[in-house]
């Protein structure tokens, strides 16, 4: 594959220092476009900052997976979009460029806003068939239109579900708390899924998120899985730096123990999204969202050394 699909970074800038992507079984890409948002812009810069944090993991050796993502990772540096386009074009280029990498390649995805979630699934659905889908965030993203518009960062779930990409059954969010109406807050339950608020979560950690890791496992496992991490499912305290804030969320902690645990399941590629770090502080955002990705990677790196 080559990479002129892709823009310029120089080596001091690749997820952990990782070389340039070639025939490496993982891949980091970024999707660097906001145009979708419905408050503070400032993702499209998310793929850069998650790449500079990613250099504090040192050699990358994970403590709890005991591997490294290094060996088996190259960066794809970020896609070339056209981001006064048309959302329906973007994503068109989005899915196109994704197709390329997720046939030879384990992909995780930096956004950009969560918009860019629905052509990554429909790219990853062309290879694997309907998808199981673990969904991390504040918001439901299930509303029907976005303030008028059609299709937006908040509608990508419903759409997902429409279009036959991702199994309602085998779809499961967790840390939702935003305002919203009934119809969109609970949509994907009444569907069949299962969903895992912020208030059912507060509190818990460690062993007490267990028996909800267990569930998840039980009903996805089995099936190819896409993860999608928004990085608002964690509370402000945790990531200031993102363009729809909730408080009351997810600790580092809580949501580490989920991306561990939950690397049993058969998972085919993950994003992470809304890293806006203009409104960020001490890098806490973009080094809270590098150490998931790292912690998904060296989750998958342990099951296929």
């Amino acid at each position: 594959m080559t990479l002129g699909h892709f823009a310029y970074a120089n080596n001091t800038n690749r997820f952990l220092g990782a070389p340039e992507l070639d025939c490496q079984a993982f891949a980091i890409a970024g999707v660097p476009f906001d145009g979708a948002v419905t408050h503070r812009p400032g993702a499209r810069m998310g793929p850069q900052d998650i790449r500079r944090a990613s250099l504090m993991l040192c050699d990358g050796i994970h403590p709890h997976f005991g591997v490294s993502p290094l060996g088996h990772l190259g960066d794809a540096y970020d896609m070339h979009l056209p981001n006064a386009s048309p959302l329906a074009d973007v994503r068109a280029h989005i899915q196109r460029q994704a197709s390329l990498l997720m046939g030879r390649h384990h992909c995780v995805f930096l956004g950009g806003d969560h918009s860019v979630t629905l052509p990554l699934l429909r790219a990853a659905h062309a290879l694997h068939g309907e998808l199981a889908l673990v969904h991390f965030d504040a918001h439901c993203d299930t509303w029907t239109d976005h303030f008028g518009e059609p299709s937006g960062h908040g509608t990508w779930t419903y759409e997902a579900m429409a279009e036959g990409l991702v199994s309602p059954m085998h779809t499961v969010q967790i840390g939702l708390r935003s305002s919203g109406e009934r119809a969109a807050r609970e949509y994907v339950q009444d569907q069949g899924g299962l969903i895992f608020t912020g208030r059912q979560l507060r509190g818990l950690d460690g062993t007490a998120l267990q028996p909800v890791i267990a569930e998840i496992v039980l009903r996805l496992k089995g099936r190819p899985c896409y993860i999608t991490l928004d990085i608002d499912c964690l509370d402000p305290a945790f990531a200031p730096g993102t363009g729809t804030p909730e408080p009351g969320g997810l600790s580092s902690s809580q949501l580490l123990t989920f991306m561990e645990e939950l690397s049993v399941l058969d998972c085919i590629g993950m994003d992470c999204v809304e890293v806006a770090p203009a409104y960020d502080h001490a890098e806490l955002t973009s080094t809270a969202a590098a150490t998931l990705v790292w912690t998904y990677l060296c989750g998958q790196v342990a099951k296929h050394p």
